[in-house]
């Protein structure tokens, strides 16, 4: 029975940090490259796109499919280091509980 207190303890403690960590997330910013830094994109830790920045070379005719392909290279690339900011920040939270391998948390 002690075992079952302290760990919701630690359940309580890390539901604190959770919040505090979401507060931290959606004012974090991850930015994603393509192109050669043609194309720039910005995300929240959250995954919401705060900006994108073209550069003018590529506004030319007959260029747009080659613009929406780079726009979305970079955008997964920012996606994909929020995504690792995040991974990092909840393992840093969640050292020391009990938690099976795998287990996706609810955010």
């Amino acid at each position: 029975m002690k075992d079952i207190m302290g760990m919701m303890g630690k359940v309580k403690e890390m539901q604190s940090k959770m919040e505090d960590m979401q507060t931290e997330l959606e004012s974090m910013e991850a930015e994603g490259k393509s192109g050669g830094g043609l194309v720039t994109v910005t995300l929240t830790g959250k995954g919401v796109m705060k900006g994108v920045d073209i550069d003018t070379s590529l506004l030319k005719e007959d260029e747009g499919e080659i613009l929406e392909d780079l726009i979305v290279a970079a955008h997964n690339q920012a996606k994909e280091k929020a995504e690792a900011a995040m991974q990092e920040k909840t393992a840093e939270l969640t050292s020391g509980l009990p938690i099976p391998p795998g287990f996706k948390m609810p955010f």
